[in-house]
């Protein structure tokens, strides 16, 4: 966000498309048109009637609670210092007090057992001091940036896509009055109360189409196939079970017998890794050693189309080498005889 001075929050610059700039004030209107804007204002009333609850009980807040809280907010936001914050918030049309009031707020949440409702009132026919404490509750939760981010994402879309269709505009009208609840006739009345003209609408209408005809052209069964498909070697899981043996004939030995009972052929080339694990009798705990071996297996195995599959060599190198098993008492890696193994494709 842009540096300001002494500028209210509303009108904070969160995002640019072109020459236009947008504000915060333009992102919650647009929340507002998609109709996501509710939730959180009835949220954020029942966090004020809390509050205002709390100080009718005399309730006495936990300050370090609160500096805790207030803490975590600065370490997240890499805030170190109080000169820092102060220049993070005022960016934002914040001040501390902005920054205290919220926490305290959260706090009385949590700290308030009693059942008590919060009072009806809309958005739009809110008073201004509310509206700026309910903005600063988007800034400060965070909801303002996923509101930003969902308006630059039209924007984006309207600008490298084709122009609208009047049928995709006048679609998108149909969903916004349902949206909203009201007739084509009060849509007048309705921009009157947000303060916007014909030409927001306008422009609203037509990023929401764009965005849509976008998100159709990328949410088909082709495009999920090839994603699945980009995903199949990362999403493969497989289990490795540690032996102890006593030498090399009795690891060939014991492959051959798994070659010959399991049942699944690709699971049995998915065991058959190259060697076999030779572990003392004190070596650590089986359930910490398994446990930091499927930390390294980053490398999932590989299923070839030729009809035969393998866990690569690499996989076992890339374990050896990893510092808590090199760490560990007595072990070696017993080398095995290659071996083809056959395995029907998998799909």
């Amino acid at each position: 966000m842009s540096s300001t001075e002494s500028v209210s929050p509303h009108d904070v610059i969160v995002c640019a498309c072109g020459t236009r700039e947008y504000t915060a004030g333009d992102a919650v209107d647009a929340a507002i048109f998609r109709g996501e804007l509710e939730p959180k204002w009835q949220a954020f009333l029942r966090h004020v009637a809390a509050e205002e609850r709390a100080d009718e009980l005399e309730l006495e807040l936990d300050e370090s609670a609160i500096s805790a809280a207030a803490e975590e907010f600065r370490y997240r936001h890499d805030l170190i210092t109080a000169e820092e914050t102060e220049k993070w918030l005022s960016n934002r049309g914040l001040i501390f007090e902005d920054f205290s009031d919220y926490f305290a707020r959260q706090y009385c949440v949590g700290a308030v057992d009693e059942g008590f409702s919060s009072e009806h009132i809309g958005y739009m026919s809110a008073a201004p001091e509310l509206r700026h404490l309910f903005l600063a509750e988007l800034i400060l939760s965070g909801a303002l940036e996923d509101m930003t981010n969902k308006l630059m994402w039209r924007l984006a879309a309207l600008c490298a896509g084709k122009e609208p269709t009047p049928d995709a505009i006048a679609a998108e009208k149909r969903k916004f009055l349902h949206r909203i609840g009201i007739e084509p006739a009060q849509l007048a009345y309705w921009l009157e109360e947000m303060g916007r003209d014909s030409e927001w609408m306008n422009e609203m209408l037509a990023i929401e189409a764009a965005y849509w005809a976008h998100c159709d052209t990328l949410l088909v069964p082709e495009a999920r196939q090839r994603e699945l498909m980009a995903l199949r070697l990362p999403l493969t899981r497989f289990e490795i079970e540690l032996i102890g043996l006593e030498s090399q004939d009795a690891a060939q030995e014991a492959l051959a017998g798994l070659l010959r009972q399991m049942a699944q052929p690709l699971e049995i080339a998915a065991r058959r890794a190259g060697s076999l694990f030779h572990l003392d009798s004190d070596q650590p705990s089986a359930s910490v050693f398994q446990y930091e071996i499927h930390l390294v297996l980053s490398v999932r195995p590989v299923v070839k189309k030729s009809g035969s599959c393998f866990a690569p060599r690499y996989l076992l190198r890339q374990l050896v080498r990893h510092e808590t098993f090199q760490s560990s008492a007595g072990h070696q890696i017993i080398p095995l005889q290659p071996r083809r193994v056959q395995a029907e494709q998998v799909t």
